[in-house]
């Protein structure tokens, strides 16, 4: 079985559970944050509905510059939940898409991250996938599952069942 397959069933899910937290998240919290240290939920939402992207940038690209020129790349900030999530579907179709035509070979290529043109790291995309993509994406769906829990708003079934969705 090729790697994309196997990819795929992966992002496949963790998209799918992703965008179901997303959709919890209620324009009139947008502005609300746990501590003066965390993201506001529109931040933390946004920065969930990004990293799809860096999936299609990973199997497309040799390397990712986080700030040439010494000036950090701005990511685009959607203002209600409904353009984010329209982002978040257009980001993960790309990606998909990408992912679906990437080769096993290419999967092994090295692959750097850079910051103002020094490597931070360099891995095998297979493993800048796994690690700075999927688990990325899945240690930042807990956090905005803690603020859905902390703003009584419900928690969606996402392993298991949740408290909010017994059985589903």
């Amino acid at each position: 079985m090729p790697m994309s397959e196997i990819f795929l069933a992966e992002f496949d899910h963790e998209m799918a559970n992703t965008r179901r937290t997303l959709e919890r998240v209620p324009d009139s919290k947008l502005d609300w944050k746990p501590h003066d240290k965390s993201f506001t939920f529109k931040q933390l939402a946004g920065h969930l509905a990004n990293i799809p992207n860096w999936a299609a940038v990973t199997c497309k690209e040799d390397s990712f510059d986080v700030s040439p020129g010494g000036k950090n790349v701005e990511t685009p900030e959607p203002n209600t939940m409904a353009e984010l999530l329209s982002m978040f579907d257009e980001n993960v179709r790309t990606a998909r898409e990408v992912l679906a035509a990437t080769t096993d070979d290419q999967f092994a290529q090295p692959w750097s991250l850079l910051v103002n043109g020094e490597a931070l790291f360099t891995m095998p995309r297979s493993a800048v996938l796994r690690g700075m993509i999927f688990n990325h994406a899945i240690h930042h769906r807990g956090q905005l599952t803690v603020y859905l829990r902390l703003n009584d708003l419900p928690v969606p079934a996402l392993y298991g069942p949740s408290a909010d969705e017994q059985g589903s």
